[in-house]
């Protein structure tokens, strides 16, 4: 870089565009997914659950000064 007089920003850069410009074209990545049939609790309640299992592990926390 210093003797090329050239920022390390611009170095960077011009070494990404050389690498993405060779690079081998890569088939796209896939998530294979899988049915896991219906749920088995309701969760229509599940948020508002989760933000009270939390609040209660807040208090304790508090209450125990940890």
């Amino acid at each position: 870089m210093t003797e090329q007089k050239i920022s390390f920003k611009k170095a960077l850069n011009d070494l990404l565009r050389e690498g993405m410009l060779n690079s081998v074209p890569r088939p796209p990545f896939r998530t294979r997914t899988a049915k896991m049939g219906p749920p088995l609790v309701n969760l229509d309640r599940a948020l508002q659950l989760a933000g009270e299992l939390e609040d209660d592990v807040l208090l304790r926390r508090m209450l125990s000064g940890s």
